[in-house]
């Protein structure tokens, strides 16, 4: 009998309505065109007030016009094309392989690397 009653009460319980965080929603509105995003922009995600440029080098020359990256609050890079902000095609690289990310907050000691002007960046084993 008791037994019963316990799963009567269970019964009951799991009906009622869970309001706490799943997380479920999160996935999904972290999609574009159907791919999820390995990155989610923090709370502190700004637009720059600078016009930032990032000009594309390979073996040493410029490869193309500057890419004017002040336009968004963060690129993706990858050479998963239908999500990548700026494309990769070096098969070292990921599919999303890094993000820039432009922040309000200054200095926090996460897995964020201020980058100042004339910084280089290399990406997987491209030269």
């Amino acid at each position: 009998m008791e037994q019963a009653e316990a799963a009567l009460e269970a019964k009951e319980q799991a009906k009622k309505a869970s309001f706490e965080y799943t997380g479920k929603l999160a996935a999904e509105t972290n999609k574009v065109s159907g791919i999820a995003l390995q990155f989610t922009e923090p709370p502190e995600a700004r637009q720059p007030s600078v016009r930032w440029r990032l000009y594309v080098f390979k073996d040493g020359a410029p490869l193309e016009d500057p890419l004017f990256i002040h336009r968004q609050s963060c690129y993706l890079f990858g050479r998963e094309r239908k999500v990548a902000d700026i494309p990769i095609d070096h098969p070292s690289c990921s599919k999303q392989h890094a993000v820039i990310q432009y922040r309000l907050i200054e200095k926090e000691p996460q897995r964020y690397y201020e980058l100042f002007e004339k910084d280089t960046l290399k990406f997987g084993n491209s030269r």
